[in-house]
């Protein structure tokens, strides 16, 4: 189904104030939907707004035009709790990523402590279900390759104490932990054997393993190895868009045997296939530009992206519609259950969101969607929120059996 632009860029708004039903959408349905929504403990895995507080000084306490978050407009769209990437690229890993990471750990400390009555930090389950009764948005961090542990377990241990409550193994290249999906060539086949040690201590802390972003050999070793349900913390399925980015069929089978859960990713090119190829001849068509932004950023991450993302600007790209994010929570429930799925946004990390998801305002319309495909009211509670609570639940109470 596809809404009018100006009808969805007021759901958020009506979410917070629910004073009327928008064109186009079933009254009943969406005020039902409305309500569960706000019941709801609604927790997404991935937002990479973390970047802009450290670098740009980003004031997440007011409302901004531009981006995909901020904290009023997470009120708005009914968040609860939201994990901050704490985002090293590959290019750091042998640059001592430790301290970019404790930079950027520091800056989602500053944020919360800027704004005491809108957010507080969280660090395991019952912190997220206590905000939720404060009205305040709980601030988790995971971490987006394990490049910064620096070889060490004690590392580990330390992000774990800073409160690190996942790590995605590597990013867009292989490390010394693990291949990944973005690589070509294997360098491990797999995890390295401090990447197996890494999971093993990971579960002793309680930490989440995260397999986002890790090459098919390497998420096998992990749900082989693990003795504790791991996420993929913003991944897509491979059955809509063809990419070794995205989790193939076997893979998300035992996620859900493992007893894990898989965060829908929202980027367009990862729901579409038509906008996945149409990006990559965009890519090839603008290659000296994108070399040329490396070169001239290859020591600002952040002003690369933000740059990168303005190159395809003039160009139309076949963006899918919100129900794109409904569809692969649809196909995951089918291959894995619906005590396997949850929501990974991406958020403030990627180029293009669906028609209908411009921002974290438009949350409530996933909720709305799920009820008009049929689906029940304990069921959208766990895919909101409560599939990624049970998983942390389960890791706390190993780590506390195992301390």
């Amino acid at each position: 189904m596809t809404l009018a632009a100006g009808t969805l860029l007021s759901f958020g708004l009506l979410f917070a104030l629910a004073a009327q039903t928008p064109s186009g959408v079933d009254a009943v349905l969406w005020q039902k939907a409305l309500a569960i929504h706000k019941k709801a403990i609604v927790v997404d895995t991935h937002n990479d707004v973390t970047m802009k507080l450290f670098h740009e000084n980003l004031d997440i306490g007011v409302r901004h035009k531009e981006g995909h978050f901020d904290l009023p407009r997470a009120k708005e769209g009914g968040l609860s709790a939201e994990f901050f990437s704490i985002f090293i690229p590959n290019s750091k890993d042998e640059q001592h990523p430790a301290k970019y990471a404790l930079d950027l750990i520091d800056a989602v400390y500053e944020s919360v402590r800027k704004n005491p009555q809108k957010a507080g930090m969280a660090f395991t389950a019952a912190d997220i279900r206590r905000l939720k009764k404060e009205g305040k948005l709980a601030v988790l961090m995971g971490m987006e390759n394990g490049s910064p542990v620096e070889h060490s377990l004690g590392l580990l241990r330390d992000f774990y104490r800073l409160g690190v409550r996942y790590i995605t193994l590597t990013h867009s290249s292989n490390n010394y932990i693990s291949d990944s999906s973005f690589d070509t060539k294997p360098r491990w086949h797999g995890l390295s054997d401090f990447g197996k040690a890494m999971v093993r201590e990971m579960n002793r802390l309680g930490m989440l393993v995260d397999i986002s972003h890790l090459a098919d050999a390497a998420a096998r070793d992990v749900l082989a190895i693990s003795q504790t349900p791991v996420i993929a913390s913003h991944s897509a399925l491979r059955h809509f868009c063809n990419i070794h980015r995205n989790m193939p069929d076997h893979i998300l089978k035992s996620l859900a045997k493992n007893g894990g859960v898989v965060q829908i990713n929202f980027f367009s090119g990862f729901l579409s296939q038509k906008f996945w190829d149409r990006m990559t001849e965009l890519k090839k068509e603008l290659e000296p530009k994108i070399d040329a932004l490396k070169e001239k950023y290859k020591d600002d991450e952040n002003a690369y992206w933000n740059a990168y993302g303005k190159l395809f600007e003039p160009y139309e790209l076949p963006v899918p519609d919100v129900s794109a994010i409904v569809d692969e929570i649809d196909y995951a429930v089918k291959i894995a259950g619906s005590d396997h799925v949850g929501l990974g946004s991406d958020f403030d990390g990627v180029t293009s969101l669906p028609k209908g998801m411009e921002d974290v305002t438009h949350l409530p319309m996933i909720t709305y969607l799920l009820l008009k495909r049929g689906y029940s009211e304990s069921d959208i509670l766990k895919i909101l929120g409560g599939n990624l609570l049970r998983v942390m639940e389960a890791n706390e109470k190993f780590a506390q059996e195992h301390r």
